[in-house]
């Protein structure tokens, strides 16, 4: 068929089968009586199912099943989220810093100097070494973390190994290669799109992100536990200010200065916030631990999930072939291969690659059934 005529056929086709549902809406002779009542509903009844039939015919094809109408049916909504999420990432990234910035500040300008003063030499010492590592880790995993390309396939290279084809991208995409609909592209080992580093979480940068969200919750707790008797202190002053009893039933306090006042309500923010984002971090944390060590990821926890229960109900049992052992599996993400990298690569800034390319994967057996990607 022409393409010019294409339109015309599809116009004609759909109003002839318009016509034919009018006919059926057409009241036949004879319809009153003791019979009119059945008459009815066996009408309804049958211009509901020729509806159906109707609209069926105007989108069906082999490939068309419940969850293509899903997906088509809350395209609109996927596509508000995926904008949404890629416009408030940046909104996101200044206020991670602003709020990582407030609390040096609160620290160096009120936690610092009463340890300074108050805790003998070796606590000092050992402040002193333990904050300023753990800030220098947090500035630099989390400025890679957001600035370090997660890994996308090479669509100059159209005989890469692959598993499948991106029905987006409209390129092959090797194994652990998943489509972020916010990036608009493919990605290399997904884990997630996070919008707190406002970049997908991939091969290239996975270690970053895990090593980022450690740290910060290592230095959360730090500066919990720091400050809290001047957390103690801070809340009992302003608590002994703002109580009704305290102010008409007994001896008021003496006035404090604004500096102390501001000091107070410092200290009371900084506890509040890194005990906060410990507690929430931390689970995040947790989460990406049992993750590494089962050798997956967020996404292919799900997939894995799910090949499981479709390999158990046929009496067989599923492997993920990307796992090595739960310390290889470490050893993998955070490329040790000798014992000296596990200091000079883990507790200190490394920005080497990966050992992988992510394209090419070293499984751990052959599987005969098909493996779940």
């Amino acid at each position: 068929m022409r393409v010019g005529s294409s339109w015309r056929w599809q116009l004609s086709r759909a109003m002839r089968l318009a016509l034919r549902w009018c006919r059926l809406c057409r009241p036949q002779r004879g319809g009153r009586g003791a019979g009119a009542k059945p008459w009815i509903r066996g009408r309804v009844l049958e211009l509901w199912s020729y509806s159906k039939l109707l609209l069926k015919s105007l989108y069906f094809n082999s490939l068309t099943n419940s969850d293509t109408l899903l997906d088509c049916a809350f395209e609109p909504v996927y596509w508000i989220v995926d904008n949404v999420t890629r416009w408030f990432g940046v909104v996101f990234v200044c206020l991670v810093v602003m709020l990582t910035t407030s609390v040096l500040v609160i620290v160096y300008l009120f936690v610092l100097p009463t340890i300074l003063s108050t805790y003998p030499l070796h606590w000092v010492i050992w402040h002193l070494c333990c904050g300023h590592w753990l800030l220098v880790m947090v500035v630099f995993h989390y400025y890679k973390a957001t600035t370090t390309s997660p890994g996308h396939p090479p669509k100059d290279k159209m005989n890469i190994p692959s598993v499948s084809i991106c029905k987006k991208c409209i390129t092959p995409k090797p194994p652990r290669t998943h489509h972020c609909s916010i990036c608009n592209m493919c990605v290399l080992k997904m884990d997630h799109h996070c919008p707190w580093v406002n970049n997908c979480v991939g091969h290239f940068n996975h270690r970053y992100f895990f090593s980022f969200c450690l740290y910060m919750t290592l230095g959360c707790i730090y500066c919990s536990i720091s400050s809290r008797d001047l957390f103690m202190e801070a809340y009992s002053a302003i608590e002994c200010e703002y109580c009704p009893l305290q102010r008409y039933y007994q001896t008021p306090p003496p006035t404090e200065a604004l500096s102390e006042t501001v000091a107070s309500k410092s200290v009371i923010f900084l506890w509040v916030l890194t005990s906060s984002v410990a507690v929430a971090l931390g689970g995040l944390t947790l989460w990406h631990v049992i993750l590494i060590g089962r050798g997956e990821t967020s996404v292919e926890r799900h997939i894995n999930r799910k090949e499981t229960k479709r390999l158990q109900e046929k009496g067989k049992v599923f492997r993920n072939p990307y796992h090595h052992g739960r310390m290889n599996n470490w050893k993998v993400l955070f490329g040790v291969e000798k014992r000296s990298h596990w200091f000079t690569r883990v507790l200190l800034p490394s920005s080497h690659l990966p050992n992988e390319d992510g394209i090419m994967w070293d499984c751990t057996f052959t599987r005969r059934d098909p493996m779940a990607i």
